[in-house]
């Protein structure tokens, strides 16, 4: 008799094909699931990482904007946790396990106290008192899925194509509320490749963060002190080619431009 895989043994699978470097085919492996089965295989991928020596430090969101979710064709957002493993300063290379990796700027959050949705609503104003700075941060992602070919489902369990995160520079801006207003450019060393502002997250990146607290408290979790939040693309994600380098600069009003950029091992 044929039975289905638990979603810890599809987590082995996704957590072997991720060290190897090797690709997979979501509709061969995982086939059609529900979102519910998709975070149980998520948060066994993640036992899976914690066992290997990492250490939960954060949460990204994905698909907060209207322009990532019509290039990957998903209708509605989510999310997954982020580890030590996965920061990366400006300039820095991005791992080799890599075989497709893909570049989107986003704002980040660092939180000075916790935001707990279990015990009251949260809003954008009760995250912005909770933030302790906001950053210039690029997205790594990294789908196990050959092609980018997946569901949401499929890609809520390949922990939210989450990858590593390039932790920029602090936002120059006056207030936290002013973030909707921060203005992106994506590019490489030759051409502009995208342009976003910050309003594209959720319509407010705080909101972004209101959002996920309220997801957390569903599954009895909160937003912990110290952590760091990443808060969705802001353009389209672009492919990081063999011996490339993308970066982004941010900006805000007359506030001074931030820039931060990441590199791919490789190329001629």
């Amino acid at each position: 008799m044929n039975r289905t895989p638990t979603p810890a043994q599809h987590a082995d699978t996704l957590w072997s094909a991720r060290r190897a470097g090797r690709t997979l085919d979501a509709e061969e492996t995982l086939g059609p699931i529900d979102l519910a089965t998709a975070y149980n295989i998520q948060k066994a991928l993640v036992a899976l990482r914690i066992a290997a020596g990492e250490r939960v430090i954060g949460w990204k969101l994905g698909y907060t904007s209207e322009v990532m979710r019509r290039q990957m064709g998903v209708d509605r957002p989510n999310f997954g946790p982020l580890t030590d493993w996965m920061l990366l300063e400006s300039g820095d290379t991005v791992s080799d396990r890599f075989v497709q990796p893909r570049v989107e700027p986003e704002i980040g959050f660092r939180l000075g106290t916790a935001i707990d949705a279990r015990s009251a609503p949260v809003d954008r104003w009760s995250v912005a008192a909770a933030v302790s700075e906001a950053l210039a941060c690029l997205e790594i992602v990294h789908s196990t899925w050959t092609g980018y070919r997946f569901t949401l489902e499929q890609n809520t369990a390949d922990h939210s194509s989450a990858g590593q995160v390039v932790v920029g520079p602090p936002l120059a801006v006056s207030s936290f509320m002013d973030l909707d207003t921060v203005a992106v450019c994506l590019s490489d060393e030759r051409e502009t490749l995208g342009k976003g502002v910050g309003a594209a997250a959720d319509g407010h990146p705080l909101d972004a963060v209101a959002r996920l607290a309220h997801e957390l408290a569903g599954i009895d979790r909160r937003l912990e002190p110290g952590d760091l939040v990443i808060t969705g693309g802001l353009t389209a994600a672009f492919p990081l080619a063999p011996g490339g380098r993308l970066k982004a600069r941010f900006s805000a009003g007359d506030a001074k431009s931030v820039e931060v950029g990441v590199s791919r091992a490789g190329g001629a």
